[in-house]
């Protein structure tokens, strides 16, 4: 490693070291630090038919190894942390980089190397962190006017990421990060990346998988999105008929007591016996000969005498508030589950880079300590030949920080194979947003919700606090006192008593006269709370008449400012647009992962430009009048030409 790269992990480390060996790890004999090195490569891939691939934000290689097993070869990886870079440079040729991607010049020097060396994937993780609705307007304003980013700026990661794709433009993109990162109130990043993507030529396929249905042996789900140049469909992988439970993963293991340590330093193993399941054979697969009865990296941290107990006296169904009250260190008010004893036949739990601070969450199933380094590898899909920089503490934060390479490899497989079969998208989510918003500004109203089409908050909160599920008798006398009696109340104009009063008659002789004790509770925090209507984000503590997802769709349908792009745009998942938005698909997302699958499924019908508010309405209002559960009128749904449910 060199000189620089060590300083940079000795600064960029902060995580209490296991006591153990340090492993230092020499450069792949195909390692280059320049760029004539990188091209000559390159060329010589490229002459041969191999693919390229790229992977920035790449750790210490999970994505960048499953893609190599898909076929490609991973010619660049890129990182900020030099234990990481160091473990990527040793398992890959070519150029593996420590370099800051928040940085506009890194950003510019990377994306020419890629488009310089014909690059066609380009993979990677960016760090997503929240951000201010000002810095969210600024973005937005920049997605939908097709504005670069100021040079100047340091880059939100993910910014930068699709600024080395616009500047690229490689043929397949995959994104891969946490499901927080798309499931947030507005999925905003979600849906600008999507429109982005799509402005310059992609089609957008996004999905939050877990990953034990694709032979991963713990419990994880990860958000992965997928863009491929020229309109091409990407197909998703078939997920696998295989459950890999722990034990599958690591009962050959040999025992060991926690904090033991082999001769030889970090060169040094544990005595192995050999695979005894298919899982096990494929994590040796290229374990040489003279390694065929060695097993690197089986160390852990030492046991307290106490530790040692409590885990002798758990199962797995064990919380750390079931333990006897001389094994509880810690308050268990707040760390009620701060033991974890893993279920050898079922998955493990989540191995994130938690694990680096400490093992609790990891208690072996048999043995009274915490998991390996070598076991958390291969939970994770590691082979066993695959070696990771540093102490033992860093290892662990590699391995909780990768993509599991088996999920790299079946994504990277599900590119080619899309390219191969050259099946394009029907459509993008730009073209259904349009025209679900053209079709819903010609409608001059919407039979069974009145109130969409209205421009005051307070009637289209009393049509939906009033008249849901109403007959259309019932819909079309009680909206007309409606539209009519409450004239034009606002933050210095409040309910009028009379029109709530008729309103109050009106719904007791229909049989829905409870509804009105909430419109009068409501109405009397109005009175003391004037503004909290009006304001861009309702003021749902002084509001608490109001139910929160009603808030959402009055914040969705009627936004209070001048410009749309300062107010938030929450993605709504009601019964009835998840129906709509599992037809189009031909999925099952109003079914099965709702708030992920179905979310996703929403956010890539109305987008995030011009159209994505009204295209939300016209969800909301086909559910109600087309889309119907029993006998759908698909002849005079706007979407029926690209709807799967309404193909031949």
């Amino acid at each position: 490693m060199t000189k620089d790269v060590h300083a940079a992990a000795t600064v960029s480390y902060a995580v209490k070291q296991i006591r153990g060996p340090l492993l230092t790890l020499s450069a792949h004999a195909a390692h280059t630090v320049s760029d004539k090195g990188l091209a000559d490569l390159c060329s010589e891939l490229r002459g041969l038919g191999v693919p390229l691939a790229a992977d920035l934000f790449s750790g210490a290689g999970g994505m960048s190894l499953g893609l190599e097993d898909a076929g490609f070869r991973v010619v660049l990886g890129v990182d900020h942390y030099g234990f990481a870079v160091e473990t990527h440079r040793h398992h890959f040729a070519g150029m593996s980089v420590l370099e800051d991607l928040s940085d506009p010049a890194t950003v510019t020097r990377i994306a020419k190397l890629l488009k310089r060396n014909k690059v066609e994937l380009l993979a990677g993780g960016p760090p997503c962190q929240p951000f201010s609705r000002a810095g969210r307007s600024k973005i937005r304003n920049r997605v939908l006017t097709g504005a670069a980013d100021p040079h100047d700026e340091r880059r939100d990661l993910w910014r930068s990421f699709l600024e080395v794709v616009q500047l690229c433009r490689p043929k397949a993109v995959v994104m891969e990060n946490v499901p927080d990162m798309a499931l947030d109130r507005e999925m905003f990043i979600l849906r600008s990346m999507t429109e982005e993507l799509e402005q310059i030529g992609y089609s957008v396929s996004a999905r939050v998988i877990d990953t034990w249905r694709y032979g991963v042996p713990q419990m994880r789900q990860r958000l992965l999105l997928v863009a491929l140049k020229g309109a091409i469909k990407f197909r998703w992988p078939d997920e696998s008929p295989r459950r890999v439970t722990l034990w599958n993963a690591i009962g050959d293991m040999p025992p060991v007591e926690g904090g033991w340590r082999p001769k030889g330093g970090a060169f040094g193993w544990a005595d192995y016996g050999g695979p005894r399941t298919e899982y096990q054979r494929w994590l040796r697969r290229r374990v040489s000969e003279d390694d065929a009865e060695r097993l690197f990296d089986h160390i852990t941290r030492p046991v307290r005498e106490d530790d040692r107990a409590a885990f002798e006296s758990m199962t797995h169904k064990t919380k750390y508030t079931d333990l006897a009250p001389e094994f509880q260190r810690y308050r268990k008010d707040i760390f009620d589950d701060k033991y974890k004893k893993l279920d050898e036949n079922d998955l493990s739990r989540t191995i994130t880079a938690h694990i680096a601070k400490d093992g609790y969450w990891y208690i072996h199933p048999r043995q009274p300590r915490t998991l390996t380094v070598r076991e958390a590898a291969r939970i994770q899909t590691f082979p066993d030949d695959f070696r990771f920089a540093g102490p033992p503490s860093v290892a662990f934060k590699q391995i909780g920080n990768a993509v599991p390479p088996l999920i790299g490899q079946v994504i990277g497989e599900a590119v080619r194979s899309s390219f191969n079969s050259g099946v394009k998208e029907r459509t993008s989510t730009r073209q259904v947003s349009a025209e679900l918003a053209r079709w819903f500004s010609e409608q001059p109203t919407i039979g069974p919700m009145p109130w969409l089409k209205t421009t005051s908050r307070w009637k289209f909160v009393l049509g939906e606090m009033l008249l849901d599920r109403a007959t259309p008798t019932v819909m079309s006398a009680v909206w007309k006192v409606i539209d009519t009696a409450q004239g034009d109340v606002c933050a210095s104009n409040p309910p009028p008593k009379a029109g709530i009063d008729l309103l109050d008659e009106l719904m007791s002789g229909i049989g829905r006269g409870q509804r009105m004790s909430a419109v009068h509770q409501l109405a009397e925090q109005m009175a003391v709370a004037p503004t909290a209507l009006w304001q861009p984000s309702i003021d749902r503590a002084a509001l608490s008449a109001l139910p929160a997802a009603l808030c959402d769709l009055v914040e969705l349908a009627l936004p209070t400012t001048a410009d749309e792009k300062d107010t938030e745009e929450p993605v709504l998942i009601t019964k009835g647009v998840l129906r709509v938005a599992s037809r189009f698909r031909g999925s099952d997302a109003d079914k099965r992962n709702v708030q992920t699958d179905g979310r996703i499924a929403v956010a890539g019908m109305v987008g995030l430009g011009d159209h994505s508010r009204s295209a939300h309405l016209a969800l909301i209002a086909l559910a109600a009048a087309t889309c119907l559960v029993d006998r759908p009128k698909c002849g005079d749904c706007p979407l029926n030409r690209w709807c799967t449910a309404a193909q031949p």
